[in-house]
């Protein structure tokens, strides 16, 4: 049986990674076997800059923090090495890091993932990995916005140029058609 000092520490740790389940928007769960120290310091940095949290967790705490979070589900791969990366704000940056590290690393696998407090399969994490980031989706739907609210500037203006009246205007389109 344990001591009371590392069951606490095992509580603590459990109660941090559920804390941690429950305030993030989306994370992964990867098996990290086979990464080297280079490759790993260079993959948190990347995670740390994109806003995910990534750390290696023990299986049966892990398991215990998902039971604690409510996604269950997560308990079923929980098998060898297992590391978890987690994303308070961005529900795409996880999971693209992660995948584009997988596809070049053979032995460095997805295992399984969650969005919005649902257990995602390695199908949709890799869905997700293929989303443009946040800041991409803002600016098309800002350059949609701006098309649209400079099409009808140039209708004010065209109508502003034709000094405003709406019978010179139904005037030139029936001298066009007339023209036709």
């Amino acid at each position: 049986m344990p001591s009371q000092k590392v069951l606490e520490q095992k509580q603590a740790v459990v109660a941090a990674v559920s804390d941690r389940l429950k305030n993030s928007v989306a994370g992964v769960v990867v098996s990290y076997e086979g990464i080297n120290v280079a490759d790993d310091t260079q993959l948190r940095k990347e995670l740390r800059e994109a806003g995910v949290q990534y750390t290696v967790v023990k299986n049966t705490l892990l398991g215990r923090a998902a039971e604690e979070a409510g996604l269950d589900d997560l308990k079923a791969v929980l098998e060898g090495t297992t590391a978890l990366a987690t994303s308070a704000e961005d529900h795409t940056a996880a999971a693209r890091i992660l995948s584009k590290y997988a596809d070049k690393n053979e032995k460095f696998v997805i295992k399984s993932g969650y969005v919005d407090g649902k257990v995602v399969g390695v199908d949709t994490v890799a869905a997700l990995a293929k989303l443009p980031t946040r800041d991409v989706l803002l600016a098309t739907v800002c350059n949609a916005l701006n098309a649209t609210v400079a099409g009808f500037a140039r209708a004010v203006q065209a109508i502003a140029d034709n000094g405003g009246a709406e019978e010179s205007i139904a005037k030139k389109n029936a001298e066009a058609t007339a023209e036709a």
